[in-house]
């Protein structure tokens, strides 16, 4: 359905636990990140020009998997939070598949 951006439940958890650990580490993410987290954990029907960030966002920053704590949920990397703000593999995954179906349309 054209204009259907609701993230799916795996990419919600996946934003939440992003500002869980930003709140108990105080690192990872910038404000727009943080803003990002809070749509994608409240599930908010994005825009096409959001799921284009999101694209964008995790093309630029797969290199931060490779850093050093990333996926260490007891002492993450920044660059760990600030992947899970944008919704983590899922709100990879995701974003790309809406983008692909906006090509469509």
């Amino acid at each position: 359905m054209a204009g259907d951006h609701v993230p799916p439940e795996a990419v919600a958890k996946a934003a939440e636990k992003g500002l869980e650990l930003r709140e108990t580490f105080k690192r990872g993410g910038t404000q727009i990140g943080v803003a990002r987290a809070r749509d994608l954990k409240n599930r908010v029907n994005l825009s096409a020009d959001t799921i284009k960030r999101m694209s964008s966002y995790f093309s630029r920053h797969k290199v931060d998997k490779r850093a050093k704590n990333f996926g260490d949920d007891s002492d993450p990397s920044a660059g760990y939070i600030a992947w899970l703000l944008w919704g983590g593999d899922a709100g990879r995954d995701w974003a790309e598949k809406q983008k692909g179906k906006m090509g469509k349309e």
